[in-house]
């Protein structure tokens, strides 16, 4: 375990990357109408259409419209002048991950597959800002963007959700679990080498609970940020500890960009950064760049602030079938410039031990 005073490695720059509220396992509608643009449609929120003060970009998945609601909400609760009716529009913008869903994430390929058609729109000014998932947003931004702020954190675990079982040790021999991350298949497989995982189970949280209900797969996880948004943790039936389940980089945290010339945007949602949040974003995210992480690799990791004040970090990066893991930790100060050197000296330790063709094969 390595502990850091400083560093002047400026990388990422703190401007590009989000921050989150950080729950630690570690320690102790209004009417609307749609109105479509070319393949974007605008939900206005009032049926007497106005110019907006600012037009927010979403996908339309209900988790994604809970993460723009949100962002929408505390907006309006931090500046007067944006709770008159219309003053916010949420637009909803189809992207690439959405579009194709008859593949695994790793056989699309490619950066951005859910925020590369909303960047798009930002940059051609048909959004003001964008709400993502910061798990989306690939290590480096577009050009002219920018992404200052992250909100609270939610909780970064997994949920285990089984309509006959409590947990993976509960599930028999040759039980099939279905799940679109390779990360969370190359962990379960680890730990249970008889279970049987499904990595092109797809869909948002409503279509996959469906096909658990309809015996597709025997069990699922998700990441129970989103259930908690989407008022559903009801239908979890435990909660993996970060130790039988590294998370994500980035996992319960959402991000929101904006133009880097557009100052009055910038002001905006600057208001409502999280900043620990964002300091163990840019710490994960400094981790997963220096891996040149893809949806092809496991990879996990998260840091947090310890009991001491001081910010843990754990990384992973595994074989797609389980049989080779590798983890690393960091300890040390809950500052920008030593969270990115934590990151980046965690990449490289997790890399050299990997050694050649581990993240190719």
């Amino acid at each position: 375990m390595n502990t850091f005073s400083s560093s002047s490695s400026t990388l990422l720059g703190s401007s590009a990357l989000p921050s989150l509220k950080i729950t630690s396992p570690f320690s102790k509608c209004r009417t609307t109408r749609l109105v479509t643009k070319a393949s974007v449609a605008v939900q206005q929120q009032t049926q007497h259409p106005k110019v907006a003060l600012i037009r927010i970009g979403t996908r339309g998945s209900p988790l994604a419209l809970a993460q723009a609601y949100e962002t929408r909400d505390k907006l309006i609760a931090s500046h007067s002048e944006l709770a008159e009716e219309g003053a916010i529009q949420i637009v909803i913008i189809k992207t690439t991950g959405d579009k194709i869903l008859s593949q695994p994430l790793a056989d699309i390929g490619g950066k951005g597959l859910f925020t590369k058609e909303i960047d798009e729109a930002l940059l051609n000014s048909d959004i003001d800002i964008a709400v993502h998932s910061m798990k989306d947003v690939p290590t480096y931004l577009p050009d002219k963007t920018i992404l200052p702020c992250n909100l609270p954190r939610e909780d970064v675990r997994d949920a285990f959700i089984s309509l006959n079982a409590t947990s993976l040790a509960d599930l028999p021999t040759g039980s099939v679990i279905g799940t679109a991350s390779l990360r969370r298949k190359s962990q379960i497989l680890h730990r249970y080498p008889s279970l049987n995982v499904q990595d092109n189970f797809r869909g948002n949280v409503q279509t996959r609970l469906r096909k658990l209900s309809e015996g597709v797969v025997q069990a699922t996880l998700l990441a129970l940020a989103g259930l908690k948004r989407l008022n559903m943790t009801e239908h979890v039936s435990s909660t993996l500890s970060i130790d039988d389940m590294l998370p994500a980089v980035a996992q319960g945290a959402i991000g929101i960009a904006c133009r880097s010339n557009d100052d009055k945007m910038a002001e905006y949602i600057a208001s409502l950064n999280h900043e620990e949040t964002r300091l163990a974003v840019v710490c994960e995210r400094a981790f997963l760049l220096t891996l040149d992480g893809s949806c092809r690799t496991p990879i996990a990791g998260y840091a947090c602030r310890n009991e001491d004040g001081n910010c843990l970090f754990r990384g992973l990066v595994a074989s797609p079938d389980g049989t080779r893991v590798l983890e690393t930790t960091r300890v040390g100060p809950y500052a920008v410039e030593d969270m990115i050197e934590m990151g980046k000296d965690a990449g490289k330790e997790l890399l050299s031990r990997a050694g050649p063709g581990f993240f190719t094969s």
